[in-house]
């Protein structure tokens, strides 16, 4: 195996909402062409582009804002720190002058209608969410580019080989869950320690700190506005958001100004088993509420996914005394060291393994991140990252309307809830004596991907997708 050095920063990205692979994958391979374009000194040249989607990302593109996308990063924009409030009025205008200001700068005529082609019944071998980009030049050639978009706004262009960066040697070299123990073993480190010291191969040990607790903040953003933000999701399907509610009716009366507020009053209202399990859902809803309405979300390892670990890491915060920097820096880190583990030996595209790849990596990696925090053995830790996948092996993605909000929306409660069951599990085991490992249900989780139907990768042509009737206009 192709050895892969994978960052914390690489699993969790700062992004726009409602998909990584449908919104933030081909936001990323638009700014990419336009980098190649640049490179090759003839971005000043181009005269029209035109975008070709295929498989998944035309099946069920519309409903992840893959159009959207692709023009936001045409104009260079950044899904980083562009403001989302602005990503509506900024298509609308595309669409009603009919110009796109590539990279910009350069003006283009451009009608989405037309220049942005979803071709429903055509997918490229090497992966379901595959586009091409093509540009005329003023002299006449054609220019051609395709990138795939393989899950957690990871991107990759046709022909590209990964290499590894010769220029960053991690002291603890790990592609999956056997190395990450030898290591451990072997060092007498946590697993979050081996992160943290592979980390300083890439930056400086502040920017780490920083870089992962902007993270958080990004996270606590979220599940605070997802908590106060009341109306109906777009798309058509007139899906009404509860995390507001839901807030509303836990909270009660009690005033409060800001986020450090409002935790200080859910924390006064108890700890009774059905009150945790109330707010740990509504952190979750909230989180993919706004994700489904093109918010800013932190990609964890996926946007369909993004609120499992927002939540359990709440619920550490919020409920077990896990309120400290340090913690939630080493909690996240564990994470992300989980999540890669699985995107070397398995997937984290919905759109290769189903829900499996998706939810079920974020609730391995939230039951690990939780474990490790209260007090578990490097061992229990991976336990509970096995226990937690092995419930949810084979779920299919049948996002209805190509949506990420029915069945997506509730899924990440259920990936929080069952990652803290997990945890538990973990916690009051005897990691020897367990029948399967980690790597074992990595493997199963493959196998299973590639036995599953295609119709149930997100491509909205199976389960509950063609089960609930709908009235939305046709694409």
């Amino acid at each position: 195996m192709l050895y892969e050095p994978i960052s914390v920063f690489d699993m969790l990205k700062i992004g726009v909402g409602p998909s990584s692979s449908h919104t933030l994958g081909p936001w990323r391979a638009a700014e990419r062409f336009l980098s190649e374009l640049e490179s090759k000194g003839i971005l000043t040249e181009v005269i029209a582009v035109k975008i070709l989607l295929y498989g998944s990302l035309a099946k069920t593109g519309i409903g992840h804002g893959t159009g959207i996308a692709v023009q936001m990063g045409l104009c260079g924009y950044d899904p980083v720190t562009f403001d989302v409030e602005q990503i509506t009025p900024s298509v609308e205008k595309i669409a009603r002058e009919q110009q796109l200001l590539l990279a910009g700068k350069i003006k283009l005529h451009f009608n989405p209608a037309t220049d942005i082609e979803f071709l429903y019944t055509e997918t490229l071998p090497y992966h379901s969410n595959g586009l091409t980009f093509l540009a005329v030049l003023t002299n006449g050639e054609n220019i051609a580019e395709t990138y795939y978009s393989i899950g957690g706004g990871f991107v990759k262009k046709e022909g590209e080989e990964v290499i590894p960066d010769a220029s960053v040697s991690l002291p603890f070299p790990i592609n999956d869950a056997d190395d990450l123990l030898k290591w451990c073993i072997k060092t007498g480190l946590s697993i979050h320690e081996i992160v943290y010291e592979n980390e300083q191969a890439w930056r400086k040990e502040e920017d780490v700190r920083s870089g992962i607790l902007k993270i958080w903040q990004v996270m606590k953003d979220c599940v605070y506005r997802g908590c106060h933000t009341t109306g109906i999701l777009p798309g058509g399907l007139n899906v009404h958001r509860r995390a507001a509610g839901l807030n509303k009716k836990l909270i009660g009366d009690v005033a409060y100004n800001n986020y450090d507020e409002w935790i200080a009053a859910i924390q006064k209202g108890g700890n009774s088993f059905k009150y945790i399990l109330d707010w740990v859902s509504c952190f979750a809803l909230a989180v993919n509420e706004e994700n489904a309405s093109f918010g800013r979300v932190v990609t964890a390892p996926t946007n369909g996914s993004a609120g499992v670990i927002p939540a359990v890491l709440h619920y550490y915060t919020v409920f077990c005394s896990g309120n400290d920097e340090s913690k939630i820096i080493d909690f996240l880190m564990t994470a992300s060291e989980i999540g890669s583990i699985f995107k070397k030996e398995s997937t984290i595209s919905a759109a290769m393994g189903g829900c499996q790849a998706e939810i079920g990596v974020s609730s391995s990696m939230a039951a690990a991140a939780l474990t490790e925090a209260l007090g578990g053995t490097q061992k229990q830790t991976l336990m509970a990252a096995e226990i937690a996948m092995e419930h949810h092996l084979g779920m299919t993605c049948d996002p209805i309307g190509g949506l990420v909000q029915v069945p997506c929306i509730e899924r990440n409660t259920m990936g929080a809830i069952k990652a803290i069951t997990a945890s538990q599990l973990a916690l009051q085991s005897t990691p020897d004596f367990a029948r399967v490992s980690l790597d074992e249900v990595i493997k199963t989780m493959w196998d299973t991907a590639q036995d599953m139907n295609f119709k149930y990768k997100e491509t909205a042509d199976g389960g509950l997708a063609v089960n609930v009737p709908l009235s939305l206009p046709e694409c």
